[in-house]
């Protein structure tokens, strides 16, 4: 990795950003034989929200040859989820689910999990520069990138093709106003890390706890034990719950975790290790996830919420499908963007729709918390929790909507 802007700038491959989507896609182009270059703004290690990962992903880092470095970073090891509200408890094994494929994954720190993964891609050729900003861009049949680094130097990179992975940056669809109006509503987290001390009975680490405020039920709570003996906390809500002065987001953090009874026992005073967080205005769209010589990967072109650790997994799925269709166009085949990416892509992303919609009425949690589960029933649901939402032998993948509705029927109160 390096920051010589006199390097090669004509390449195969452009990919703004140096995350786990550019990261993946990076490797799976070099692997293929492309030439590629990977423009991120920052430095890493950095730190990253997002630190929950769903089984669905690791089949995507070891098809990018990354999958051993992950498993020797030394990061907590995760099987699943539980789901706290008042007194109910309902706890999902991502082993025991419909879909074929991984059961377990981990929780990890992103700042050191992304520094591994773009390590990863730059070891197997991929050319990668931090501090180096890309200020506009020329699509179509010549793709064209203007870059600046640090130091204020400009330069040019002409690739056959550019993608986007620039995550909440969002680099094209600002640059070429690609924005288009969300379905989801504006909601916000506020979020720190704990030094949480927990004992082996007292929760299980091998779980993210996500707790539904007692008296909200649009309001939850993420606990994600990482490995060093601390946990990732956070609260999640409408946007206006959270709009409180920078130097109250402690305090307000802090009283919220008390109000829940499940966090308050496990870690009510722990202390924070470092200032509270806030992310606001995260959910976005594109009306398409590519166009004339690029296209568009995980956060970059749509992001929806963060209930369910969705998000790394789009991220992977969308370099591995873009990837594909890449190599087949740079192989000289006609490929149809629409039909081999955005569709399939989006088809996961709807699937998750569907689940964090209901989340927030409060169906999907009349589903969890449902006393009698079907075992069959459940083991669907346990799959799209554990990320498997392309898989349409799953009926709760073929057809979400009608599903879920019919299911609630079933589970609500009476």
């Amino acid at each position: 990795m390096n920051s010589d802007s006199s390097k090669r700038n004509a390449v195969d491959v452009a990919i703004i950003g140096a995350g786990p989507a550019g990261a993946v896609a990076a490797a799976l182009l070099r692997r293929a034989g492309r030439s590629v270059l990977v423009l991120e703004r920052q430095h890493f290690p950095r730190f990253s929200i997002g630190e929950s990962l769903l089984p669905q992903s690791m089949a995507y880092l070891e098809e990018a040859g990354m999958l051993q470095a992950v498993v020797e970073a030394g990061f907590q090891y995760k099987n699943g989820a539980y789901f706290v509200y008042r007194d109910q408890h309902s706890s999902f094994d991502f082993r025991d689910k419909h879909s074929p494929g991984w059961g377990t994954t981990y929780q990890v720190e992103r700042a050191v999990f992304d520094d591994v993964l773009i390590r990863g891609a730059a070891a197997q050729g991929a050319d990668v520069r931090f501090g180096h900003t890309v200020r506009a861009v020329q699509t179509g049949a010549a793709p064209r990138l203007d870059v600046v680094d640090e130091a204020g130097h400009a330069y040019q990179v002409d690739a056959r093709f550019v993608l986007d992975a620039s995550g909440f940056g969002r680099v094209l669809p600002r640059l070429l106003n690609l924005e288009s109006p969300t379905r989801m509503p504006t909601r916000a987290a506020i979020f720190s890390h704990v030094r949480d001390g927990l004992t082996l009975d007292a929760s299980d680490r091998n779980k993210i706890c996500i707790a539904t405020h007692p008296e909200r039920r649009d309001v939850w709570f993420w606990m994600i034990p990482l490995a060093g003996g601390r946990s990732s906390v956070g609260c999640v809500a409408e946007a206006s719950f959270l709009d409180v002065p920078d130097e109250a987001r402690e305090a307000t953090l802090r009283a919220l975790i008390r109000q829940e009874p499940t966090l308050n026992r496990l870690i009510g005073d722990a202390p924070f290790l470092m200032p509270v967080n806030r992310i606001g205005g995260y959910a976005a769209n594109v009306e398409r996830l590519h166009g004339p010589g690029y296209a568009l990967l995980g956060n970059a072109g749509e992001f929806l919420d963060p209930v369910f650790s969705s998000g790394v997994t789009i991220a992977l799925r969308s370099a591995h499908l873009a990837a594909h269709t890449l190599n087949r166009q740079l192989d000289g085949a006609t490929v149809d963007w629409s039909a081999d990416y955005d569709v399939p892509l989006r088809k996961g992303i709807d699937t998750f729709r569907a689940f964090v919609e209901r989340w927030y009425t409060g169906e999907l949690q009349d589903i969890i918390y449902y006393p009698d589960p079907t075992p069959s029933i459940r083991r669907m649901i346990c799959a799209v929790l554990a990320g498997y939402a392309w898989d349409e032998s799953n009926p709760y993948v073929a057809d979400p909507v009608r599903r879920l509705n019919a299911l609630h029927e079933v589970c609500k109160p009476h």
